[in-house]
């Protein structure tokens, strides 16, 4: 079968750095947490629970009386990944409890691994508490294992994703998300908020709100106060005094109320936004609205409201039926669109998704071809945006230090996805989590440098 390797994968998050403090007899617990950013926040509420109740999380399988594995399905790559994960630990530690996107197909699970505790599905948090619960008894102390606020985080503690959403109402026949996490399922706006308000309160100066329709959030409440209540939700969280990061933003019409929100310095000038295709006749054999040129449109009305917005996105090359005038129109599209960021992966039947079905699949090798042509363009794009900013003045947030320098990110980089500025000499007072000015002076093909600017 061949798979798309990591680098050309849409639903990886950055690998956890787990907590490892843990105080004398307190029973351990495993985590191996793989898929998206949606996954890593899973991950980070069943450990919230786990602490709470008493239980330690061990950074290494030996030291763990039971391993828990979040696993991903969005594609078969994804998919092998994760029983591989699974059977390292089972070699390792030989006690694992499975959840995740692919907890949703139990028997493929069992199938592979019938030595595994338990498989529970995506968000199913109580009975991965309750496989823990049977397989490791707690112990709590409640004089010792207290939590801050924000509960267990994966990520480093000036940055967060704040997922506001579950699940998906589109029907994208290479998608079988809606399967496995349902129909979209908003959380409150006040719940939202009072978990950004604590977030920001311990430190966070980088909200990354997520969710697999970000667009659509509030749109399944009946009686709500917004028609459209991403908007209000944007701006109560730009409010907060971090960077506020949007991504998979659905192309709707409304987005354009979004954009005023990032003129006005309230959220990041950074669209995540997923295209998929630029082909009318692509885009309808994903069940795709098949409108590229209205996006083109809807691109030009957002760079005329926010000259400085970030654009991005994620494209599939090789879908079935994909022909050689299809795939020249999206790169066609590509360079009229300009993007700032751009992602691309290989088609990829999935078990239990409608395109598998669809005719005309495309060779192996053909879907390699496009894939380095369509790579070879945006990567020209990005060098060419990059290089303008040569000479600016750009404010950066340091993600970490070494002795070899600094790696930031602009506002026009999410972390893990796009690209990163470097400093490399001055860099000596910065820690991460701080919000500099740097001055560039030089670019790469997805990367700057530059030298903290001199204070006036």
């Amino acid at each position: 079968m061949a798979q798309n390797p990591p680098s050309l994968r849409p639903d990886l998050a950055p690998k956890p750095t787990l907590p490892t403090d843990a105080r004398p007899g307190q029973p351990r617990i495993g985590m191996v947490s793989l898929g998206c950013p949606k996954a890593l926040v899973d991950s980070e509420r069943i450990l919230t629970r786990l602490r709470a109740e008493g239980y330690a999380i061990s950074p290494d399988y030996a030291g763990a009386e039971a391993v828990i594995v979040n696993t991903c399905g969005f594609l078969d790559s994804a998919k092998a990944e994760s029983l591989e994960a699974i059977g390292e630990a089972l070699d390792a530690n030989g006690r694992v409890i499975v959840t995740g996107c692919l907890g949703a197909e139990p028997e493929y699970i069992t199938g592979a691994h019938p030595k595994v505790l338990a498989v529970t599905g995506p968000q199913q948090y109580e009975q991965v508490l309750d496989a823990v619960h049977a397989a490791v008894p707690p112990s709590p102390d409640p004089f010792v294992d207290l939590l801050p606020a924000t509960g267990v985080s994966l990520t480093p503690r000036h940055y967060s994703y704040l997922k506001i959403s579950e699940g998906c109402n589109h029907t994208c026949k290479f998608c079988i998300i809606p399967d496995m996490r349902g129909k979209l399922s908003s959380r409150p706006h006040a719940a939202i908020l009072r978990e950004a308000e604590r977030l920001v309160d311990a430190g966070v100066r980088e909200l990354l709100v997520i969710s697999q329709d970000t667009s659509a959030y509030g749109t399944d409440v009946k009686r709500r106060d917004a028609k459209h209540p991403i908007i209000p939700l944007a701006r109560d969280l730009g409010e907060l005094g971090a960077w506020v990061r949007m991504h998979y933003v659905y192309p709707y019409p409304f987005v354009k109320d979004l954009i005023p929100l990032m003129a006005e310095g309230l959220v990041l000038p950074y669209l995540d936004v997923p295209f998929q295709h630029a082909h009318p006749d692509t885009l309808k054999r994903m069940a795709r609205p098949a409108a590229a040129e209205k996006t083109l449109d809807r691109i030009r009305e957002w760079r005329d409201i926010c000259p400085d917005i970030t654009l991005r996105s994620t494209f599939i090359v090789g879908y079935p039926g994909e022909t050689e005038a299809e795939f020249q129109t999206l790169l066609d599209w590509l360079d009229e669109a300009q993007l700032d960021r751009v992602g691309c992966f290989q088609y990829e039947n999935v078990d239990g998704a409608r395109s598998n079905a669809l005719p005309d699949h495309v060779a192996p090798e053909l879907k390699q071809e496009r894939w380095e042509r369509f790579m070879e363009k945006s990567q020209a794009i990005s060098e060419a945006k990059l290089a303008a900013k040569v000479g600016t003045r750009i404010e950066v947030i340091v993600d970490s230090v070494d002795e070899e320098g600094a790696t930031c990110r602009t506002k026009s980089d999410a972390p893990e996805i796009d690209g990163n500025l470097f400093i490399d000499e001055g860099f000596e007072g910065l820690t991460p989590g701080m919000i500099v000015e740097v001055d560039v002076d030089e670019a790469g093909e997805y990367d700057l440098w530059g030298q903290v600017a001199a204070q006036s």
